[in-house]
Parts: structure tokens; C-alpha cells; sequence
């Protein structure tokens, strides 16, 4: 229990020297709500009034915000690893390697701070879809359980950053492998379009895309009328999995990042 304990303090305290350094800074977090913004305010606007996407008897933008806050979740984490090349290279990396702290506690406590920071983008989202007058749910518990995958979210997707900067080890290489794989992963996802639209082989590949999963229980919980095509415990069971797998790769990979 004692070891347990020290796991969660040492994550802690990562995770809050990462929101210091938010709240001496939050530019970053005013820059990323630019581009939900334009998503909803004007891709959604415009596709709201094409008729050839089957939504249900849901709006396309009612459709659609569950899939932008996931968007926004997603390329907001998945540049997370950048900050570690540059701490890497400010020499933090080699100090926090040599306390005793669990690697995997430095992993995770950098999880927890994007996770954090992944909610400041869902007020973001609400706000925005509020004054767009999309239907939201406003009782507690569904409100809770997008919390909750907002948080996992970004848990997944700034541990898989961290897990290709490790891999990368440069800023340059970093920069054109999270481009190249920031729009397979919303395409290939139910953020736009229903899984059932997608030809087969893009169908197989949202199967095996977290983005999918995230998008399935922010809909099915933040819209009204909203449905999720797998049930909750499905969507963040598999949503833990792959985070569970990424937090192992990562941690292990993490001191290699200082070489």
C-alpha cells in the first residue's frame, strides 16, 4: 500500500509542475481553442445544411461537437511529447531520471496534467457550442462521464506523444510523424461521419482507433438524443486498455529519451 501511495504522490507532483507551468503561461491553452472554434463556427455551420450524411434526428452540429471536442482532445495531446524534447533538452529529463521517482510515475503524472488541461478544452467546446445553440446534456452524470472521457482521452493520446518522442528523440522528426498521424486517427473515427458510411478497410481501421471509442461516449453522453453504438463500459474499457498499454511502452522507453 505504502509503495501504491508513493506512486500516486510522485505523479502528483509531476502532474503539478506541469500546471504550474500552465498557469504561468496559458497562451497554449488560447491557441488550441482556436481551431474548435472554426470547426464548429464554420465546418459545422456549412454542413449542417447537407442532407446526405444519416445523423439520426440529430442536427450535423449536434452531431458533430461530441466529434470536435475528441478533435480537439486529440491535437492538443498529441503534441505533448514536443514539450519533452525540449525539456530534454533544457536538461530537466536527466534530473528527473535521477531521483528514485517510478518512471512510470513520471509518465503518468505528465497523463495526469493533459488531462487537466484536455477539460480547460472542453470548456471551451461547451462554451462554444452553447452559443451555436447545440442541444447538450446537462444532467450530472452524463456531464460527468464526458468529464471522465475527456480525461482518459488525453491520458491516451499525450502518453502515445510521449511514446514517439521517445522513439524520435528530435523535434523535426517529431513534428512530421504527429502530422502525418494526427489525420489518420480523426478520419479513420466517427468524429465526422458514422463508422457505417466508411468503406471496409476504413471501417477495420476505426475498430482499432481509440479516437472512435472517445467520440462513441462523448456522443451517446453530451447530445441530446445522442446514441453511442457500444455501450459505456465498452468504450472506456477499451479507452484504459490501450492507455494501460501506452503508460508500459512509454515508461519503458522514457529513460532512453535522455540519450
Amino acid at each position: 500500500m505504502s509503495s501504491f501511495l508513493e506512486f500516486f504522490r510522485e505523479a502528483a507532483a509531476v502532474a503539478d509542475a506541469e500546471v504550474r507551468k500552465l498557469r504561468r503561461d496559458p497562451t497554449e491553452l488560447l491557441s488550441r481553442a482556436v481551431q474548435p472554434v472554426l470547426w464548429l463556427a464554420v465546418f459545422g455551420q456549412v454542413f449542417s445544411q447537407v442532407r446526405g450524411i444519416p445523423t439520426g434526428d440529430l442536427r450535423y452540429l449536434d452531431f458533430m461537437t461530441p466529434g470536435i471536442l475528441a478533435q480537439s482532445i486529440l491535437f492538443s495531446a498529441i503534441f505533448y511529447g514536443i514539450a519533452i524534447i525540449w525539456e530534454r533538452d533544457l536538461g530537466i529529463v536527466h534530473k528527473l531520471l535521477v531521483t528514485p521517482a517510478h518512471r512510470s510515475a513520471l509518465v503518468f503524472g505528465k497523463a495526469i496534467a493533459a488531462g487537466l488541461r484536455g477539460l480547460v478544452q472542453a470548456a471551451v467546446v461547451y462554451l462554444v457550442a452553447i452559443l451555436l445553440q447545440v442541444h447538450i446534456r446537462w444532467e450530472p452524470l452524463p456531464m460527468l462521464t464526458v468529464a471522465a472521457g475527456v480525461f482518459v482521452g488525453s491520458c491516451i493520446f499525450s502518453t502515445f506523444s510521449l511514446f514517439i518522442a521517445c522513439i524520435v528523440k528530435t523535434r523535426e522528426r517529431f513534428m512530421g510523424i504527429g502530422q502525418v498521424l494526427t489525420m489518420p486517427l480523426f478520419f479513420a473515427s466517427s468524429a465526422l461521419y458514422p463508422v457505417q458510411l466508411m468503406p471496409g478497410w476504413l471501417q477495420a481501421l476505426a475498430t482499432v482507433n481509440p479516437l472512435t471509442y472517445l467520440v462513441d461516449a462523448l456522443r451517446g453522453s453530451m447530445i441530446v438524443g445522442g446514441t453511442s453504438v457500444h455501450a459505456l463500459g465498452t468504450s472506456f474499457g477499451v479507452m484504459l486498455l490501450v492507455f494501460a498499454l501506452l503508460l508500459a511502452l512509454a515508461s519503458k522507453l522514457y529513460p532512453g529519451l535522455a540519450r
